[in-house]
């Protein structure tokens, strides 16, 4: 399998479930709140929505199963009704891991990117440079850094974006809701190829349990500063603003300009990996870092 086959369609002949689901070798998210009540979780259901065959018994459909199977054809909604169920008891979200890929993703030169807009080409190298394993925290779920920082919400949103990207044209734009793709829509070359929007709460309801709870049924998603806008950077998007934290610090506290021989003692180098030490060398001083992650701790020196 390679790139090729991420603009297959998924589900013509529907996509079997990846032996790599849930590797060992690459780290993965904990399990997220799932603070559904039982209405929100229950919403009776007939197979005649999905089959229009009449008589057949209510289905208990979980509201979250529901907003994932509105990518799914009507004649898989039985199987994979389960499968996601399963998922949203086991993990607290709705990942579609039947629909990730099989390998590792990395972002290739542009020029092997099929696709019909180069505009629309390099946000697919962005996408798929923020799922590399070698650069995201949690790859399998979606999360490029700071432990929540979706790219996605689930991999059957990652597939359809890929394709609508491969497919528009440079008079197209595609309109991104919290990772669900709303469609393409008739612009301009001069206009934005997408237009993206995460994690919208309205104020008076914008509470980490409300958050959680929306999250668990798939409407929204935080997506940080750089996951869900497919360009994060790593440690360079954050050395600079460290730095200057660094020595304000030495300002304020200390009374000094120049921290040559002063100690900065900090712990957990992040999903960014290692911005303190990078900083603390740029601000002349001697860094001291505690964490628990050995990888990490390699990335951060």
């Amino acid at each position: 399998m390679g790139l090729a086959d991420l603009f297959l369609d998924i589900f013509d002949p529907l996509l079997a479930y990846p032996t790599e689901h849930r590797a060992a070798k690459v780290p993965h998210a904990p399990k997220r709140p799932c603070p559904l009540s039982r209405d929100e979780k229950m919403v009776s259901y007939r197979f005649s929505v999905w089959n229009r065959t009449p008589g057949r018994d209510v289905f208990p459909l979980q509201m979250a199963v529901r907003n994932v199977l509105r990518y799914v054809p009507k004649k898989h909604h039985e199987l994979l009704a389960k499968e996601f169920a399963e998922e949203l008891e086991q993990y607290g979200h709705i990942y579609a891991f039947r629909f990730m890929p099989n390998f590792d993703l990395r972002a290739p030169p542009l020029s092997q990117i099929p696709a019909k807009s180069q505009q629309a080409a390099a946000i697919i190298l962005m996408i798929l440079n923020n799922l590399d394993p070698e650069v995201a925290q949690f790859p399998q779920e979606l999360v490029t850094y700071g432990g929540n920082g979706q790219v996605f919400s689930n991999w059957i949103q990652f597939r359809l974006v890929l394709r609508y990207l491969a497919q528009m044209t440079s008079e197209q734009t595609l309109v991104l809701y919290s990772g669900h793709p709303l469609g393409l829509f008739p612009s301009h070359a001069d206009a934005p190829r997408v237009t993206i929007t995460n994690g919208m709460m309205i104020p008076n309801f914008s509470t980490k349990p409300q958050y959680d709870k929306l999250f668990a049924l798939g409407v929204t998603q935080y997506g940080q500063m750089t996951a869900g806008s497919y360009c994060y950077i790593g440690p360079q998007g954050i050395v600079h603003g460290t730095t200057i934290t660094i020595m304000n610090a030495g300002r304020r506290y200390l009374g000094v300009d120049e921290l040559a021989g002063k100690v900065f003692v900090t712990a957990g180098l992040g999903g960014m990996s290692g911005a303190q030490p990078k900083a603390a060398t740029i601000a002349g001083c001697i860094s001291v870092t505690a964490e628990v992650i050995l990888c990490t701790q390699s990335e951060g020196k």
